[in-house]
């Protein structure tokens, strides 16, 4: 699935009608209300990449995968907030994706985060990203001739306050050090976990790098759904996550309230020049709004020869599984979310306020209803 990357640079007309789509809070919002259930020992999230829901769930390339959908609980109506992938990993941790829809690894964030949130609140933090090759790396990829580890999956690293300090960089760390982590009875409140470009479906690896059974690579793009190169990138991550997921639960972490988030970050690329190349840009919930005529760019800043035909820019249906250790089990639910749901879902277990549009309690809900006994 080859991916593309435009990239916005809004004027004063997008700003203008993208506020249509962002809340006029900004920051930190309070919320007095919370749920009876809202209170969680651990949250962990595994974010894939670039593949639609219904291209994965049932999908005998991943079968583990579908068997959490099945055995846990499922969001069938979980919608990336829009494209390409950088502007989802940081709308996840910070509520907003700040007008931009391109994949420069250049890009730097100014604004406050999910781990302000938490450290203000005294919670641990750490995330774990295969093949990055050092603790706090900052580099844009790893390594430099086959792009294993990108920084456009590392959404802590592009914001200021965290790449500038060392002691926040300390609990970024390579994906070796997970399971010792995991087994070392001081596993952080809050985990993320990136896998590499080759155990995430999205792929584009065409070099060997360390071996098959280290980082999977080579791992070249799929051009159809399902199609051999398609098939093996599904297989990878199914691998991928049932060891993660595996480590998880017969850790000691593994107790009290705690959940596991399995999601994409949008849906497949496809080559629909109408969405700049991928399947769908529907969306839910304060996915942001482009104008008519707006121009994508390229990863680089140049056009790239699409434009939209004015509207949400959403990021399509992608798969979400929510794994609990006493939730829901069998369970399907038809209510909308997106990534800022997960984020709101973050922020009222542990009372974090709200950021941005996670704070639009409308049309962003949380997703405790997993963690019910239905």
């Amino acid at each position: 699935m080859v991916s593309r990357s435009p990239r916005t640079r809004l004027g004063v007309l997008i700003a203008l009608l993208a506020l249509l789509a962002f809340p006029l809070t900004s920051g930190v919002s309070a919320d007095s209300s919370k749920s009876a259930n809202a209170n969680l020992n651990h949250v962990f999230v595994i974010m894939l990449e670039n593949h639609s829901k219904s291209s994965v769930i049932g999908n005998p390339n991943a079968p583990y995968i579908s068997s959490l959908a099945h055995d846990y609980g499922m969001a069938a109506n979980y919608y990336a907030v829009t494209h390409p992938s950088e502007p989802n990993y940081v709308a996840t941790i910070s509520g907003s994706n700040w007008f931009v829809n391109d994949d420069q690894s250049t890009n730097t964030f100014n604004h406050a985060n999910l781990v302000d949130q938490l450290e203000a609140r005294g919670k641990s933090w750490a995330a774990y990203m295969e093949t990055m090759p050092s603790v706090g790396y900052t580099g844009a990829q790893y390594p430099a001739n086959a792009a294993l580890y990108v920084n456009k999956h590392n959404p802590f690293v592009l914001f200021d306050d965290i790449r500038t300090n060392s002691a926040r960089l300390s609990n970024i760390k390579p994906y070796t050090s997970f399971a010792d982590d995991m087994n070392s009875g001081n596993v952080a409140d809050f985990v993320w976990i990136s896998p590499n470009q080759c155990h995430d479906m999205h792929g584009g690896v065409y070099t060997s790098v360390a071996g098959e059974s280290v980082d999977g690579a080579p791992c070249p793009y799929g051009s159809t759904r399902d199609d051999p190169n398609d098939a093996a990138l599904k297989t990878k991550a199914d691998a991928f996550v049932q060891t993660a997921v595996t480590t998880i639960m017969s850790s000691k972490a593994w107790t009290g309230n705690s959940a596991i988030f399995i999601l994409t970050d949008e849906n497949d690329f496809t080559g629909n020049a109408a969405t700049d190349g991928w399947e769908s840009a529907a969306g839910c919930c304060d996915s942001p709004i482009l104008p008519p005529g707006y121009q994508f760019l390229d990863s680089h800043g140049n056009p790239d020869g699409h434009v939209w035909a004015g509207g949400t820019y959403g990021g399509g249906l992608v798969p979400a599984i929510v794994v609990t250790t006493h939730g829901v089990r069998g369970y399907v639910s038809e209510q909308p979310y997106n990534h800022y749901s997960l984020l709101r879902t973050i922020e009222k277990a542990w009372d974090l306020g709200y950021l941005e549009n996670a704070s639009d309690s409308v049309q962003v809900h949380d997703m405790f209803e997993f963690f019910a006994h239905h």
